[in-house]
Order: structure tokens, then C-alpha cells, then sequence
């Protein structure tokens, strides 16, 4: 390197900060997750059939989908870290409306309260995580991603032990976690300025050797972002077949109870935060291409069997699943930061986006071949759903790039 070459050295990885986001990530999901944890409560209070219970998941995520995109747009250009706050209001006001909905309109205007507070927390945020990374993507999107799964897992169980002894009222419980993530959000938002401010100056340091370091043709961009688009599609479909319908699977399959019923979706969800955290870990080191190829297509032999299981199978098998697809968010949204590096704001909202609104779309599908064909029937066909993994095939060849390199 000679004398006139910028020296930055390499950035700091700030576990806090990457911590407390995961702390709020979590937050944040467990409430919107108790929406289908009362699905069985709600189902019979309100005489809903299956496919009025997917319009409700396809509700909140379309809510939760249309505007990620949009933050993420704007907050490239005008980064807002305090816009997370605002987000978190919206949920507030949504599970407060949900405890106390007496109709079904309501419940859908609820949650699409709810879809909104997460469709701004979620581009600024995914933000956030990346310029506290330190270059270790994969580490900082698998622990912002293991507060999201975890957040996930826990509201089914807290359904089973609080919400369906007590009723529909007790989610206005809930609201406390709302204030403590707005305060927890508060702190973040101040850090995430300063560290900016560093970045900022570090890539202006760079600006004279990175210029075409990230540059991908429109070609490559287009083609990337499609594959990933539809990975995402074939994983959100098989895995909202669980999250909406799980339950009344074991229910009606195995003749268990509604508590039994949401332990082992409780099981299940967890399973997918460990899978996202080692998913990303491991992609760090081996690539993201090589994750993504194993986390979508290497379910499959397990979805295969699994309609045939008894019920302690079918407990194992669902955790193998989970935890091998679980693994390819993190890899799958890095990817697509890497191919366009310059709006991360954009990706993150987009593809948070398309993990709501793939699977809403995939819940009201699943909702009416339930109906249509019996919820038994529909995981034997989403059983093939992994194969789509093949498509990985055709994703560009990009080098994992970090965001700075060593000085």
C-alpha cells in the first residue's frame, strides 16, 4: 500500500447494539406472533372458517409488507432511527384493539395496525444491524434474526399458558412489551447515529479504491433478486402452512388438546431461531450461496416423510425442518445486500416485505385448499414445496464482499 492509500482500520463490531436489536426484534415478533396463537380461541368465538383465519394472516401481512419497501426507500435517502419508535406505537394500538375486537372486522383492522408498526421497524432496523456488523454480516443479521424467531416461538406458548385460560381480553397484557421496546428502541436509535457518522467517514476514505468494488450489471441485479424472490415464495408457502395451520393439524391428525397443540408449535419455532443463528454463523464462513443451497433444497427428504409420521416423529421431523430452512433468511437478505449495496434500507424493507407477504398470500391458499381438501391433504402437497431449493442453480455467482475492508 502506498503512502497516498486511505488506512481505515477495521470496524468495530458492537455486540451491545446488535444484542438490544435482537432483544427488540424480538419484542416486536412475539407480539405480531400472537395473532396466529389465538387462532383456535378466535375460530370458535367468532364461527370462522379457514378461509377467513388465512384472510386474517393475509391481512396483517399484506399490511406488513406493502410499506417495508417504501421506508426502506425513504430512509436510504433519510435515514430516520427514532422511525422505529413510531412503528412500535402502531403495534401498540393494534394488539390493544385485537384484546378487545368484538367483530370480525376489527380483528382484521387490528392486526393490520399490527402489520404497519412492523413494516416500519423493519427496514431501519435491518439498517442498524448492518452498520453495527463490523463486516460480520452474517453474525449481525443471524442475531438480529434469532430475536425475531425467538420473539416467534414464544407467543404460541405464552398463548397456551395465558391467553387460552384466560381469554381473548389478556392480550392487552401484552401492551408493557410494547413500552419497554419503544424504550429499548430509544437507546438504539441514538447509537445507530453515531455509529453512521463513522461509517459515513470511512467510506469516504475508501471512495477512491471501492468505486466499482460493488458494481453488478442490471442483468445480474434482475436475475438475483428474482431467484431470491422465489426461494423466498416456495420457503414462506411451507412454512405458513405451519404457523397458520399447525395447530389444527395435530388437532385434527392426532386428537390432541388446543394447549398440547401450541407447546409443539411453540418446539417448532424455536427450532427456527437456532437455525437462523447458525445459518448465519455459518455463512460467514462457508458463503451464502453454498447455505442457501443446503437450508432450501435439504429439508426435503423430511417434508417427504413427514405426512406419514406418528406424533413423536412428527415432532422430531418438524424440528429438523425448521431448522435446516430457518437457516437461509439470513443468507438470502445478505445476498441481496451485496448485489445492491447501496440501498440496504430498500432490501431489507423489500425482502422483510416479501417474507410477509409471500406467506400471507401463501396462508389464504393454504386457507382454501384446507377447506377444500382437508388440512391433512395440504401438507402432503406442500410436502414438494423444498424442491423449488433447485432454482438456486441460477443465482449469479457473487463474491461475498464485506462492508469495509481491513485497512
Amino acid at each position: 500500500m502506498d503512502a497516498t492509500s486511505p488506512v481505515v482500520s477495521r470496524p468495530k463490531t458492537h455486540l451491545s447494539i446488535l444484542l438490544i436489536l435482537s432483544a427488540t426484534h424480538l419484542l416486536n415478533d412475539l407480539m405480531q406472533s400472537l395473532i396466529p396463537a389465538i387462532y383456535p380461541i378466535i375460530k370458535g368465538t367468532y364461527a370462522l372458517d379457514f378461509v377467513q383465519i388465512g384472510m386474517i394472516t393475509l391481512t396483517f401481512q399484506i399490511a406488513g409488507s406493502l410499506l417495508q419497501p417504501v421506508v426502506g426507500y425513504v430512509t436510504d435517502k433519510h435515514p430516520m432511527p427514532y422511525s422505529t419508535v413510531v412503528g412500535m406505537t402502531f403495534t401498540l394500538a393494534g394488539l390493544v384493539g385485537l384484546a378487545f375486537a368484538s367483530s370480525y372486522g376489527l380483528i382484521l383492522i387490528s392486526v393490520g395496525c399490527i402489520g404497519i408498526g412492523s413494516s416500519i421497524f423493519h427496514p431501519e432496523a435491518t439498517r442498524m444491524a448492518r452498520h453495527a456488523s463490523g463486516g460480520r454480516q452474517g453474525l449481525a443479521q443471524g442475531l438480529f434474526q434469532v430475536g425475531g424467531q425467538t420473539g416467534g416461538a414464544l407467543g404460541p406458548l405464552l398463548a397456551a399458558l395465558i391467553i387460552v385460560p384466560r381469554g381473548q381480553p389478556s392480550l392487552a397484557w401484552f401492551a408493557s412489551l410494547a413500552l419497554i421496546a419503544m424504550m429499548l428502541m430509544v437507546w438504539t436509535a441514538g447509537k445507530h447515529a453515531e455509529i453512521r457518522r463513522h461509517v459515513e467517514r470511512a467510506h469516504s476514505a475508501l471512495s477512491n479504491v471501492t468505486t466499482t468494488r460493488h458494481a453488478h450489471s442490471t442483468a445480474t441485479i434482475a436475475l438475483g433478486l428474482t431467484v431470491l424472490t422465489l426461494l423466498m415464495f416456495s420457503k414462506n408457502a411451507y412454512g405458513e402452512s405451519f404457523r397458520s395451520f399447525y395447530t389444527f393439524y395435530l388437532i385434527d391428525r392426532f386428537g390432541i388438546s388446543i394447549q398440547a397443540s401450541q407447546l409443539m408449535l411453540f418446539v417448532f419455532l424455536v427450532a427456527s431461531a437456532v437455525g437462523a443463528l447458525i445459518g448465519g454463523i455459518i455463512g460467514d464462513r462457508i458463503g451464502r450461496y453454498r447455505i442457501i443451497w443446503i437450508s432450501v433444497l435439504g429439508p426435503l427428504p423430511f417434508t417427504l416423510i413427514l405426512p406419514y409420521a406418528d406424533l413423536f416423529w412428527t415432532g422430531v421431523l418438524t424440528v429438523l425442518i425448521n431448522l435446516i430452512m430457518a437457516s437461509a433468511f439470513a443468507s438470502i437478505l445478505i445476498y441481496a445486500m451485496e448485489l445492491v449495496p447501496n440501498r440496504i434500507g430498500l432490501i431489507g424493507g423489500l425482502f422483510y416485505g416479501l417474507n410477509f407477504g409471500l406467506g400471507g398470500i401463501a396462508a389464504a391458499i393454504l386457507g382454501v385448499l384446507a377447506d377444500s381438501m382437508g388440512i391433512e391433504a395440504v401438507y402432503q402437497l406442500c410436502a414438494f414445496l423444498p424442491l423449488a431449493g433447485l432454482l438456486t442453480w441460477f443465482l449469479p455467482r457473487i463474491e461475498d464482499s464485506r462492508e469495509l475492508p481491513t485497512g
